[in-house]
């Protein structure tokens, strides 16, 4: 008897809890009655974060940017960086400046464009034999190392990237602007400079330029500086790296319609 009372009042205080407490669902729909709202308050939110940017003063900043805008309207002469600009393309993410921006969307766009112009020179060229490899030919040529190791020296590209090797014990510091490099770093072996990331990170450099002259300037300066600036560099005799020898020729014939190695970029 004392039992079944027991027993029927404790199953009605467990529906009383029940009843009570709110489910999570129904807990997590209070603050937000609708689809709208909830994107609304995400969007306030993202506005309100914080940026966390390294400890730097802006007058610090712009004096850092206008080292790298120099230097890129130097080399790229008539075309002019935004500060904004030059300071992604010449910021890698392996860099403490890279909380700030860096040039990993770059580098995505610019192998692309890199390779959409060179499928559309190899497709256009007297060269093109059936038993060609569009693949391979694209692998070959524009290799990130490749690109690295044969482009980005002629663009003087180590002397302002912003980035830190890897592999090289207490040596391991930030290197850019203004920053003296490490003597064992100044003059590497080929499989050296690869086991650090110097090709790979300058190589990548290479591709953000492009992806960053394709996105401020267009289509058509991107166009040029492909055929002028960065195929002639991939010529390699006697290597299976670069493009493929097939092409050397054809390649040299345009470049030299669009004004050579320094031909003009606006037109």
């Amino acid at each position: 008897m004392f039992k079944s009372r027991g027993c029927a009042q404790a199953l009605r205080r467990a529906a009383t809890i029940r009843q009570t407490v709110p489910t999570p669902l129904a807990a997590a729909r209070l603050p937000c009655r609708s689809y709208s709202q909830a994107v609304e308050r995400t969007a306030q939110a993202s506005r309100t974060a914080p940026v966390i940017t390294p400890s730097k003063s802006r007058a610090e900043w712009q004096k850092q940017d206008a080292v790298l805008v120099q230097h890129l309207n130097d080399v790229f002469s008539p075309l002019k960086f935004p500060p904004e600009l030059a300071s992604r393309i010449l910021t890698h993410a392996s860099h403490p400046d890279a909380m700030r921006r860096h040039n990993g969307r770059l580098s995505f766009v610019g192998r692309r464009v890199l390779q959409s112009y060179l499928l559309m020179f190899i497709h256009s060229s007297p060269a093109l034999r059936p038993e060609h490899d569009y693949e391979l030919i694209l692998e070959r040529a524009l290799n990130t190392y490749v690109l690295g190791e044969h482009v980005a020296p002629k663009w003087q590209i180590g002397k302002v990237l912003k980035w830190r090797p890897m592999n090289v014990g207490n040596m391991s510091k930030p290197l850019g602007p203004n920053v003296e490099v490490p003597s064992p770093l100044m003059n590497l072996e080929p499989d050296n400079a690869r086991s650090v990331g110097m090709y790979k990170v300058h190589g990548t450099t290479v591709e953000a330029l492009v992806g960053g002259v394709f996105h401020q300037f267009g289509g058509s300066v991107a166009h040029r500086l492909f055929h002028t600036r960065v195929l002639p560099h991939l010529l390699l005799q006697g290597s299976h790296e670069g493009l493929h020898v097939a092409y050397h020729d054809h390649a040299r014939e345009v470049c030299e319609k669009m004004g050579g190695p320094q031909g003009p970029l606006l037109r």
